[in-house]
């Protein structure tokens, strides 16, 4: 057997591993919501001009909500843009079968912020990035 490193693999090569991981959890677990079921979505916050202040990147499968990444402009701080993103969130993820959340978040961004809006600490990875640490929470939707 040949192990290899590739940084650019082709499609079909890729799809392989794709393929064969949706296969093997089908197998375990018949009913488990495919991939394809999965939804990206965004949600904006935006000034009194329409430009974008801030927002979420967020995806919904197998019932969890996971978000991605949640940033504001310092001029959108403070003033509940922060909740009312993550609310307006899980909403959508709850409207789509969600029953959990998910985040990652680092020392010096948000682990206070998310734990204000109801999210539990689950663990932490320390030296993630070099003399930090990566902080992961949880919060039941239903």
């Amino acid at each position: 057997m040949k192990i290899e490193i590739d940084c650019n693999p082709s499609t079909a090569d890729s799809d392989v591993l794709s393929q064969g991981i949706m296969n093997f959890n089908k197998l375990m677990i018949q009913d488990l919501e495919p991939m394809e079921a999965e939804k990206r979505f965004y949600v904006f916050a935006r000034d009194d001009d329409g430009e974008v202040c801030g927002g979420i990147r967020a995806t919904c499968y197998w019932n969890t909500l996971h978000i991605e990444l949640l940033w504001l402009a310092e001029k959108a701080r403070g003033g509940g843009a922060g909740r009312a993103l993550i609310h307006r969130a899980e909403e959508y993820a709850r409207e789509h079968d969600c029953a959990n959340a998910l985040v990652e978040t680092t020392s010096w961004q948000a682990k206070p912020f998310y734990e204000k809006n109801g999210y539990k600490h689950m663990a932490t990875l320390e030296g993630r990035p070099k003399g930090q640490a990566s902080h992961y929470l949880s919060k039941t939707l239903a």
